[in-house]
């Protein structure tokens, strides 16, 4: 059986997190900016820390799993 909980929490995380689709932390004007579609390197940064984080909760401390097959 294989394990699709990593795989499944890994691509929701990176399309939540994508800097300019929902949401733009830090924005350019404001602290955050929604549906901006824009971006910059220190969002990128902080969009960056805030996956590893929140996979990091979710794949090791909470321990997900999925099983297909």
């Amino acid at each position: 059986m294989a394990d699709w909980g990593p795989v499944i929490v890994a691509t929701a995380l990176f399309v939540l997190l994508t800097p300019g689709l929902l949401c733009t932390l830090p924005g350019r004007g404001r602290v955050a900016e929604f549906g901006s579609m824009h971006t910059s390197g220190l969002a990128i940064l902080v969009h960056a820390v805030l996956y590893f984080a929140l996979i990091t909760i979710f794949l090791i401390a909470i321990g997900i799993h999925v099983y297909a097959g």
